[in-house]
């Protein structure tokens, strides 16, 4: 047997993950990317003493499934491998982390460069400072760097430009300047307190998405199946999470291209979302308002009215404020056909998310994988088609219409009026198990993976956020934009610093 499949949150004994030659482990998951239903949502190592095992896992989107496989290396017998990526490129941030920690190994890998700089790290990388950016040599370019210190409260990361006048030639994107440990910190940690705070923590922004994939996994390791009313929050406050980002993007969208308007009407109607949240659970971010094993905060009459009241007085503006902003001649000029992202790229480097939708490629675990009450909602992602900035501005239009009528709906049919009990959730988890759960955060595709020990305790615990994925896509999506066309294109990307460094 070559692999096991699962579901989504789908627990699998881990004796029962085959266990292949290298040389086959590689050729049986390359040759899934041959399908363009299929990509890789994790590919990690895991270190056992004097051997490493590769875990690798690959989303079959057409079924609806997950097909893992691992194999087994030297840890010190200093061999050399053969690299997926060098036959597709979307595997280069998973064996670059591989290199980059435990010491592995490429012959023929294409950009083995440092991807985080872990102080755990193999200490085979150079140091920070001494990055090694692609570089020219030529009289008539230039170099722009921008970062590490933002001007702004953006998170530290440095962008390299070759420019010639003021066209990109090519951008190199460097992070790697904070890290938490946070997946150490979730085998540290003992409590599930403690535990879902870290998963809240992961992206600041993501808070929902990524509390939601602990939950799922979790509780699939408790072999716990939440009730109808803790699905309904969980769905409500997801689209909810979505609904208050992409709002927020819009404006920082407008105000990116100086239509202050936009940028005034849009950042207003973003604060009573976050508000409703603060209403909600307590805090604007929405923490803690995923908890595995129980509802903390179920939907009242009171609370069902003040999502109603806030989107009866959303729309109207909304709307008015969108059709205006698409209908200026100035604002078309500076969205459409800027910051192009093609269906190609995006499949080649394996996007993923509002990202990949946006250039044609299908990618949405609500859709593939479906979890909560997705599949009752029957949600049919939203597709556009040439990849520029203007398709990624509709994209968030699109699905912020999509996620009201979403939560219109689960308050119209929905019946979360109690609390679950926390109680019925054991102390150990499953032993010897391997878990995946996927979710469709706002910016993508939110993978956690886990394994326990025979004692049912967390062995390993290894977390991806949809911005390992898009990072590359900034970087090609610019080349032959000017230079001042970047911050636009950044914003439509709107990609995580904190959730790529972990």
């Amino acid at each position: 047997m070559t692999f096991i499949t699962a579901r989504n949150n789908q627990v699998v004994r881990l004796p029962e993950i085959p266990v292949l030659p290298y040389e086959d482990f590689m050729e049986a998951n390359t040759g899934l990317m041959k399908d363009i239903y299929s990509h890789c949502v994790n590919y990690f190592a895991w270190p056992l003493g004097d051997r490493i095992r590769l875990f690798c896992c690959m989303a079959d989107d057409a079924r609806g499934t997950i097909i893992i496989s691992s194999s087994e290396i030297g840890r010190n017998d200093n061999r050399v491998l053969q690299s997926f990526t060098a036959r597709h490129l979307a595997f280069h941030v998973f064996e670059r982390e591989m290199h980059e920690r435990l010491g592995i190994r490429y012959a023929d890998h294409p950009w083995l460069k440092p991807l985080r700089f872990p102080v755990d790290g193999a200490g085979k990388n150079p140091a920070i400072i001494e990055y090694p950016f692609y570089h020219i040599d030529s009289e008539e370019l230039h170099e722009v760097g921008v970062g590490p210190i933002h001007a702004g409260i953006i998170e530290p990361g440095h962008f390299r430009f070759i420019c010639s006048g003021e066209q990109i030639l090519h951008l190199e994107i460097q992070l790697g300047y904070q890290h938490r440990g946070i997946e150490q910190l979730f085998l540290d940690r003992r409590s599930l307190l403690q535990r879902t705070i870290l998963a809240e923590s992961i992206a600041g922004d993501s808070a929902v998405g990524h509390a939601t994939a602990f939950a799922g996994l979790w509780e699939s390791l408790c072999n716990f199946t939440p009730g109808s009313e803790i699905l309904q929050c969980r769905t409500i406050a997801s689209e909810l999470e979505r609904i208050a980002i992409h709002t927020g993007d819009l404006s920082a969208i407008c105000t990116d291209i100086a239509f202050q308007l936009g940028s005034s009407v849009f950042g207003r109607l973003r604060t009573p979302v976050i508000n409703t949240f603060q209403l909600w659970c307590g805090n604007r971010l929405a923490k803690g308002i995923i908890r595995a094993g129980r509802n903390p905060y179920p939907l009242d009459k009171n609370m069902r009215d003040a999502l109603i009241a806030l989107f009866d007085n959303y729309e109207p503006d909304f709307y008015e404020m969108y059709g205006r902003m698409k209908s200026l001649p100035s604002v078309l000029a500076r969205l459409e056909r800027t910051g192009t992202f093609t269906t190609e790229q995006a499949e080649k480097i394996g996007a993923v998310g509002m990202i990949a939708r946006a250039s044609g490629l299908m990618r949405d675990i609500r859709w593939t994988h479906p979890y909560l009450l997705y599949d009752r909602l029957h949600h049919q992602p939203i597709i556009k088609h040439h990849g520029d900035v203007y398709s990624r501005t509709q994209i968030r239009k699109q699905e912020i219409s999509q996620s009201i009528k979403y939560i219109r709906d689960l308050l119209r049919h929905g019946n979360a009026i109690g609390t679950g009990s926390e109680d019925k959730l054991p102390a150990n988890l499953s032993p010897d198990s391997f878990c995946v759960s996927l979710t469709e955060g706002w910016r993508g595709e939110i993978c956690h993976c886990a394994i326990t020990d025979a004692k049912g305790d967390l062995a390993l615990y290894k977390v991806k956020d949809p911005s390992v994925h898009n990072w590359l896509g900034l970087a090609l999506a610019v080349r032959n934009n000017d230079i001042s066309d970047f911050p636009i294109c950044n914003k439509s990307f709107n990609l995580s610093y904190c959730g790529h460094d972990l």
